[in-house]
């Protein structure tokens, strides 16, 4: 076998062993999902009343496009915020990894050394693409339609696999450079939290002050939530699309070169 075939061999084999964790020990699973869910039922039906009546009545959004239902102006937004909770269960795993000593115990194994961060956000990845699907579902439920075609749409899913990819590199960089796995949890929570409710994903941008507003503009969230709102809802992407995937590069290769120097470095650093 070459040395490729040997480093596929191993990645699939961490793939399952994080997969399998993730089903005996779901806890954290079920609370990244259910989060999003809890914020799509809190927005639409305790502050979608006075929101919506103020978009339906003028309000534009920050594309300048209105929406009639406050439901379908939503969905895009907990869909973004599902995928940034998704950083949080790849930083514990990893930093649990490392401090309990088995990722030591993997490096004196004649296996590839990437497979371990490979198993990882490969697993990662498709766990948080499963709770985005569930998220989407439920939307469903609760009355959201979308208003464009099939090509859209898987734009949409590429979109929300290359954002999950990029966010999970991220959340692994974010666990090996924690102490605990406690800590892991509180250093993903400004990025999956904070930026989120600094962006478009429950009001139009024009609503907001001068100076939030110039900044929620180009942060990341605003041009994915965008983005994946013109996908969902036929609404004009603007410069969204173009800085979204700016994001995604920034963010994706950042976040795998930073994890790739943490995993190397000497283990007595840790």
């Amino acid at each position: 076998m070459s040395t490729l075939s040997y480093a596929l061999t191993d990645s699939a084999t961490m793939l399952r062993r994080n997969l399998r964790h993730a089903t005996r020990y779901p806890a954290m699973t079920v609370g990244v999902v259910g989060m999003p869910v809890v914020m799509l039922l809190l927005f639409n039906y305790v502050f979608g009343g006075a929101i919506g009546h103020g978009m339906t009545a003028g309000a534009a959004t920050a594309t300048g496009a209105q929406h009639g239902s406050y439901l379908n102006y939503l969905v895009p937004g907990i869909l973004l915020m599902t995928i940034a909770s998704g950083s949080m269960p790849i930083a514990v795993a990893i930093c649990t990894d490392m401090r309990e000593g088995i990722v030591a115990r993997f490096r004196t194994m004649p296996i590839s050394r990437a497979s371990v961060l490979t198993g990882h956000v490969v697993g990662n990845v498709l766990v948080t693409l499963v709770s985005s699907l569930l998220v989407i579902g439920v939307a469903f439920a609760l009355g959201f339609r979308s208003t464009t075609g099939l090509l859209d749409w898987a734009g949409a899913l590429g979109l929300t696999t290359l954002v999950t990819l990029a966010v999970t590199w991220l959340g692994a960089g974010l666990g090996l450079a924690s102490p605990t796995p406690e800590g892991a949890s509180n250093n993903v929570l400004p990025f999956s939290l904070l930026l989120p409710f600094l962006s478009s994903a429950f009001v139009p941008l024009g609503s907001l002050p001068t100076g939030l507003r110039q900044f929620a503009e180009y942060q990341p969230f605003t041009a994915f939530i965008e983005t994946m709102r013109g996908l969902m809802l036929g609404t004009p992407i603007g410069h969204n699309g173009v800085l979204a995937l700016v994001w995604i590069v920034v963010i994706g290769l950042g976040g795998y070169a930073w994890s790739k120097k943490l995993f190397h470095r000497d283990p007595v650093a840790h």
